[in-house]
């Protein structure tokens, strides 16, 4: 087993490491990190949840020095909630060795970013929009640059950035280490990585088996219209810590929080129309656990990185397996165990068969909840709240009271009134009916064609494999 010692990494990032809960690399930590510190290019194959951040964090860290007060390295992501995740991570694993890292992003005054620079940040974590806009005015500059990240390439060049990132790697010193993280390689991906790396390692964990290592995969046949009472009912039977609903459109996203929330749930939804100080709200309140259910589009969920998600709950089944792995990958991250679990509907079933197929996994089929589950998972609820405050909490000043009572009534009532009290009964009156589901373009299980595997590796980029195992995390 490998240890963050055994991969020659500074004694200061592992203390920082420690403090971050750390135990052992995950596996793209353990096959990117020594080939970064030794200086070379990387292509790292890695679905988020992976440990992909800490895969490229701790080398640039590593290679980041603390007196010299410039930008030395240059992280560039696809949206600006993962701008701000990854920059705060950075400045974790940095924390021991006093290396600054500063999110870059459009959306938030520009003037505020230009004072933040002054504060001279080793480290910059943007998107390509607004790193353009400080390389024109000249208020970044990178010229000291030595280690440069593409964090979801992939996803950047879907998204329309193909120009601005090329114009920033031109910009960047000819002599400096790049590291590409993907979790497909389209050729797109390929050409970027032909033109602006050099020689590089590719690195590649199979997603499929991080998907079925850490999170228990379950769906339930429900028809359309009963999906919001089904949700509700889960949620009352399963009382999770942390939570995201994925919806097919933005108007379903918004139906299905207004609904979570006028049931009494703590809920918000989250998509591309919100206002950016809007998203960083929602996001501020899911991440301290003031909301726990986050109702969320694919695109708009697409970089959350928010430990303690317990479960995933697939409102409407995605699109195609890529989507499917990505929505559960929010789960089961760094070692914990998730559930997630995909509501289908009749004529869905096939296109879930082939979800499966592709992800080389049994989605286990579960019975729709009743209410009357609904109502037995609140009780349960409720009694394990009692029994820990009945060993935990002082209750010198009410016991007094409750002496008092047994004086006139019995036990077993009191007791019984005190649990219907506390328990949130499942609510019965009719909850709305949503806008149509977004079309499915249902496919179906088909045999695998012969493919001629011989000439599939490309010259100039050597490739290693890795099949995951559970990383270990203390809470």
């Amino acid at each position: 087993m490998t240890s963050f010692q055994e991969l020659n990494i500074d004694a200061v990032i592992i203390a920082a490491l420690g403090n971050m809960g750390f135990e052992e690399p995950t596996p793209i930590q353990e096959m990117t990190i020594p080939i970064a510190i030794m200086g070379r290019d990387v292509i790292g194959r890695a679905q988020t949840g992976t440990g992909k951040t800490a895969a490229y964090g701790i080398p640039l860290v590593d290679r980041c020095e603390q007196n010299l007060e410039q930008v030395q390295g240059l992280v560039i992501v696809p949206t600006r909630e993962l701008a701000m995740q990854v920059a705060e991570e950075l400045n974790k694993i940095g924390s021991q060795k006093k290396i600054r890292s500063l999110p870059i992003y459009g959306g938030q005054d520009i003037e505020r970013q230009i004072r933040a620079l002054k504060n001279r940040p080793q480290i910059i974590v943007g998107t390509p929009g607004r790193l353009m806009d400080h390389l024109r005015r000249r208020t970044i500059r990178l010229n000291q640059i030595k280690i440069l990240v593409l964090d979801e390439a992939d996803e950047m060049l879907k998204m329309g950035f193909k120009e601005d990132i090329e114009e920033i790697l031109k910009q960047a010193p000819e002599e400096r280490q790049n590291l590409l993280f993907c979790a497909t390689m389209p050729l797109y991906i390929q050409n970027l990585a032909r033109e602006f790396l050099n020689n590089p390692e590719m690195v590649h964990v199979d997603p499929r088996v991080v998907t079925v290592l850490n999170t228990e995969q379950q769906y339930i046949e429900v028809p359309e219209r009963q999906k919001l009472d089904v949700l509700c009912r889960l949620l009352d039977i399963q009382n999770p810590e942390l939570a995201i609903v994925f919806g097919g459109t933005k108007r379903r996203v918004d139906e299905i929080a207004e609904a979570l929330i006028k049931r009494g749930y703590l809920a918000d939804g989250i998509h591309g129309d919100l206002s950016q100080s809007q998203r960083d709200m929602v996001m501020r309140k899911f991440k301290n656990g003031t909301n726990d259910i986050l109702v969320a589009t694919d695109v708009a969920a697409r970089g959350i990185d928010i430990s303690g998600v317990t479960h995933i709950y697939n409102f409407d089944i995605p699109q195609d397996a890529e989507w499917y792995i990505h929505r559960i990958g929010r789960t089961g991250r760094a070692g914990e165990t998730g559930l997630a679990i995909t509501f289908v509907t009749s004529r869905e079933i096939g296109h879930l068969k082939y979800i499966e197929e592709l992800i080389k996994h049994k989605i286990i089929r579960k019975p729709m909840p009743t209410s009357n589950d609904a109502l037995a998972g609140q009780q349960q609820i409720v009694m394990n709240n009692l029994l820990e405050a009945a060993y935990k909490e002082d209750l010198q000043a009410y016991k007094t009271l409750a002496e008092g009572l047994l004086e006139e009534h019995d036990s077993v009532t009191m007791l019984a009134a005190a649990l219907k009290i506390m328990t949130r009964e499942p609510e019965e009156k009719p909850l709305p009916v949503l806008t149509e589901a977004p079309p499915i373009h249902l496919r179906s299980v088909s045999k695998p064609k012969a493919t001629n595997t011989s000439h599939r590796h490309k010259t100039g980029i050597s490739r290693k494999t890795i099949h995951t195992r559970t990383p270990k995390r203390s809470r």
